[in-house]
């Protein structure tokens, strides 16, 4: 017989020896292995409020060193944490403090921190305890995950103003082929796309330079790395110019705005763009000096914008497929002759052509969904 008792034993024996090597390692050991290179940052407070162990996710997502972080209390007011409206989150408020005291876990506290950079950051946090022999909470378990990206896209998507801001710079920030007598130079930014690799592409146009000046007058500004000239028709120029992580169009995107214009003088440059209407235009500033120290604020207002397409569009696609999305349309990929070819779009993104291909084609697939599909269910 080909199926015989003894065979079957085999089968299950090999199976229980794979289970049996698994349960034979050390619960403990493999507890905290599992803790340490855990993707979500985790630490633990004992029943005097110091951080007692932290694992390697957490150190990186509070900017400190296991040393500095461990040994610390979890006081709010050593944290500099505070709620949606600024206000401070006191003791008695806190997670910790509510499952020391009620032995319940908190599920999805969400508030923001101030970390030692400087930097302001909103964390979504859950507590749960552990209890000793005697069914006292000896420690608490905190999860923790930087949601700021995911707020600020949600405020984004809820606010119904935007602030226009300009802020000036002195003639140090000119170019050095503009800083001659003439009148203004003005760039219009177009779009503005993160790349895998760190950097940055920008597209811009002007009807104020012809193509090559243009050319010239981007690869003069130091953060830029190359420029490619996608289009000059009827006296207008399209740019694509390839730049370092952060730029000054950039600083208002990282913010959830958008930058719009640079108008370029003799003696200064002005920087003009839209925040989110609860963003503190100081924020912009400061990224803003990271190029040009002496950059001031000249005006700021406050105005109504309506909710629109593009607002529910990105919010469903992923940060790939709004960037290839992007990359194609103001890369002139679409336009007829084609301004940049798929190759040349799928170089900048460091993956095959197929690739490029698929994410763009998944992007168009969800513009026309809700445009068609879930627009046209509304409408009717």
């Amino acid at each position: 017989m080909t199926d015989s008792p003894t065979e079957t034993v085999h089968d299950d024996d090999s199976t229980d020896g794979d289970e049996s090597a698994f349960r034979d390692t050390p619960s403990e050991d493999l507890a905290e292995r599992v803790f340490d290179s855990s993707p979500i940052s985790t630490i633990v407070i004992d029943s005097a409020g110091t951080i007692v162990f932290a694992n390697e996710r957490a150190s990186e997502t509070l900017a400190l060193s296991n040393e500095r972080l461990t040994g610390r209390p979890y006081d709010p007011s050593e944290w500099n944490i505070y709620d949606d409206d600024g206000a401070p989150i006191t003791v008695d408020d806190h997670p910790v403090t509510r499952t020391f005291e009620s032995g319940e876990p908190v599920y999805g506290f969400e508030h923001w921190i101030e970390l030692s950079d400087g930097s302001e950051r909103w964390f979504s946090s859950s507590t749960s305890p552990v209890l000793d022999d005697e069914g006292e909470v000896e420690y608490v378990v905190v999860a923790f995950e930087d949601v700021t990206a995911l707020k600020r896209r949600e405020k984004r998507l809820t606010s119904d103003h935007v602030r226009q801001v300009e802020f000036r710079a002195t003639q140090a920030a000119v170019p050095p082929s503009l800083r001659i007598d003439g009148g203004e130079t003005r760039i219009e930014i177009d779009s503005i796309v993160s790349l895998p690799d760190g950097t940055t592409v920008q597209y811009m146009g002007t009807s104020d330079l012809s193509a090559s000046e243009f050319v010239t007058m981007v690869e003069e500004v130091p953060h830029y790395l190359d420029a490619r000239l996608l289009s000059s028709i009827d006296g207008y120029s399209r740019i694509e110019a390839h730049a370092e992580t952060t730029t000054v169009s950039h600083v208002f995107q990282s913010l959830g705005g958008q930058a719009r214009t640079i108008i370029v003088s003799p003696d200064e440059v002005r920087f003009r763009g839209e925040l989110p209407g609860d963003v503190d235009p100081r924020l912009a500033a400061d990224g803003i000096r990271e190029f040009h120290p002496e950059v001031e604020l000249v005006s700021e207002k406050l105005v109504y914008s309506p909710h629109l397409l593009y607002d529910v569009v990105a919010d469903a696609l992923t940060d790939r497929q709004l960037a290839v999305l992007d990359t194609a349309y103001f890369g002139g990929y679409f336009d007829s002759p084609r301004a940049s070819t798929g190759d040349e779009l799928a170089n900048r993104f460091g993956v095959t052509r197929q690739t490029f291909n698929q994410h763009l084609r998944k992007a168009q697939r969800t513009v026309f969904r809700h445009l068609f599909e879930k627009s046209g269910a509304d409408a009717r």
